[in-house]
């Protein structure tokens, strides 16, 4: 097994260890069990500690066994990100990936009216946090032979229309934020790329679309296999992109 992929017959992410951010909503629920599938471990962040261990459950049957990370984005600093690098290197020695999936949406309202304090949490949430930590995990990225850092993506047609608030403002942000990570990072090991998935039968999704009439979404583990490919090393084909694969 070299460090830069697995062996012909092998699963995708085997020995490679993955850290997914949002574990326990609907993409990062999905992509943890393919993930494992795949034979990767699997750090699983999210705020939610019942959650994350019934999806710990889960996953362990999956694959290898994962391990459980529990942190609010919302409140946590650039020191706890740091740490949090510091802990898989002691704790797993490597880190090969990280998929961003966690998303912070209030609901559609006017700028005008939205709760400068739930803005600013939006455009934390969604941008400020992905960045801060993959800025602490890219020193710990950079020593794998391959790595990936991979942010899920919304529809920038769609999330910049009316009402979308500090969400639509962030992925916006979290978008050009692909572009210039991948500029800089051109030629490094750390590859860098969006997922852009369709529509998804997700809590968040919810909130902005009543469920009889969101006939278009699927369910969210028809994107799974694109966040392992992501991840690999077949990801090179997409790196600096920002991908929207078939459901």
């Amino acid at each position: 097994m070299s460090s830069t992929g697995a062996v012909q017959g092998e699963p995708a992410l085997v020995d490679r260890v993955v850290l997914i951010t949002g574990a326990h909503g609907g993409l990062g629920a999905a992509a943890a069990h393919a993930c494992a599938r795949a034979g990767a471990t699997v750090v699983l962040l999210g705020r939610k500690l019942p959650k994350l261990n019934r999806l710990y459950d889960t996953v362990a049957q999956s694959g290898p066994e994962p391990l459980l990370y529990p942190l609010d984005l919302e409140g946590a600093t650039p020191d706890d990100y740091a740490e949090l690098a510091q802990r898989l290197e002691a704790e797993l020695g490597r880190l090969d990936g990280v998929l961003h999936c966690a998303a912070d949406f209030g609901g559609l309202t006017p700028l005008a009216q939205t709760d400068p304090a739930a803005f600013a949490r939006a455009v934390h949430v969604n941008l400020t946090a992905p960045w801060w930590l993959s800025q602490a995990c890219l020193p710990l990225l950079s020593k794998a032979g391959d790595a990936a850092l991979v942010f899920a993506l919304d529809d920038p047609a769609r999330v910049g229309q009316a009402y979308w608030g500090g969400y639509g403002v962030a992925k916006h942000g979290l978008a050009g934020l692909v572009g210039m990570l991948h500029a800089e990072l051109a030629n490094s090991p750390v590859r860098v790329a969006g997922l852009q998935p369709g529509p998804m039968r997700t809590a968040l999704r919810a909130k902005a679309y009543v469920e009889e009439n969101d006939r278009t979404a699927v369910d969210p583990s028809a994107y799974a296999a694109a966040c392992v490919t992501l991840l690999s090393p077949a990801g090179a084909v997409h790196r600096g992109q920002v991908w929207s694969p078939p459901a």
